[in-house]
């Protein structure tokens, strides 16, 4: 007999009749405010059990389901969130994370298409290979998060902090990173061969401060009034993307095919090894 308590009364939340939560069923269960620290929840079924605020620090959660769980202000930090699956792929069977904390969680191979992570912290969060596609993530800190291969397909990332990020071999087609932090982010070295791929992503007014995009695929991104000072982009393919008002300093357009790309009252007399066509007019 396991019995779960409260975290902050210690008041008994529910009595489960097995030796271990090792791929225990704890669906629909009502769980808020649970100590569950440290417990070994792998494989268990937690669909849209009620885990508001719950204390799963430290937990094996790998390989459980969650659809539909409320996990919302719940706090996660140092879990083991590997392979677990967040999401039955519809909007409605999806988990609620928001302003939850995972700090340092490992949710490597996880499936969280379409939850909801506003504001939530994965700031040095292991995300690689997880499916993140319509994910929103606005406002959510990702700084320091590793994120190689993980998708991140028309999510929401408005206004979050993906500072030193690794996002390399990230797919982040239509992403809304508006107002973005990706500040000294990693979107590809060029010499291993591994680059992120941003086509149609609306950067617009982003922080690109020394980001690395070397060989990253921006087709016709929106990156206006972004500021890209100091970042590299040698050999990036940035074909029809709008660099319109955007601050330039700095930044290093080797190998850069410009003709296709909207420049006007950029700052490119400022610009690295920028081969801007003759018939660019309106730059700064």
């Amino acid at each position: 007999m396991i019995e779960i308590k409260n975290k902050h009364t210690g008041s008994i939340l529910a009595r489960i009749n097995v030796d271990t939560l090792a791929g225990a069923d704890l669906r629909d269960m009502h769980l808020a405010e649970a100590n569950l620290r440290g417990m070994d929840l792998s494989r268990a079924r937690l669909d849209n059990a009620n885990l508001f605020e719950a204390d799963l620090r430290e937990a094996n959660l790998s390989h459980g389901i969650l659809w539909g769980s409320h996990l919302s202000q719940a706090d996660l930090s140092n879990a083991n969130i590997r392979g677990a699956r967040f999401s039955d792929g519809t909007h409605a069977g999806a988990a609620m994370l928001a302003h939850a904390t995972l700090w340092s969680a490992d949710l490597t191979g996880a499936d969280l298409r379409q939850v909801d992570l506003r504001e939530v912290n994965l700031a040095h969060a292991n995300l690689s290979r997880t499916d993140l596609r319509r994910a929103v993530l606005q406002s959510a800190n990702l700084s320091h998060a590793s994120l190689r291969n993980a998708l991140l397909i028309d999510a929401n990332l408005r206004e979050a902090d993906l500072s030193h990020a690794d996002l390399r071999d990230t797919h982040l087609n239509e992403a809304n990173l508006i107002r973005a932090n990706l500040s000294g982010a990693d979107l590809g070295s060029g010499d291993d061969g591994h680059f992120a791929v941003l086509n149609r992503a609306n950067m617009e007014s982003a922080n690109l401060t020394g980001v690395r995009m070397r060989q990253a695929i921006l087709v016709e991104a929106n990156l206006r009034n972004a500021n890209l000072t100091d970042a590299d982009l040698a050999h990036a393919i940035i074909s029809g993307t709008i660099l319109r008002g955007a601050n330039v300093r700095n930044a290093n357009f080797e190998g850069v095919e410009l003709a296709t790309v909207t420049m006007d009252f950029a700052n490119f007399s400022e610009a690295r090894n920028a081969d801007i066509p003759t018939y660019k007019t309106h730059l700064r």
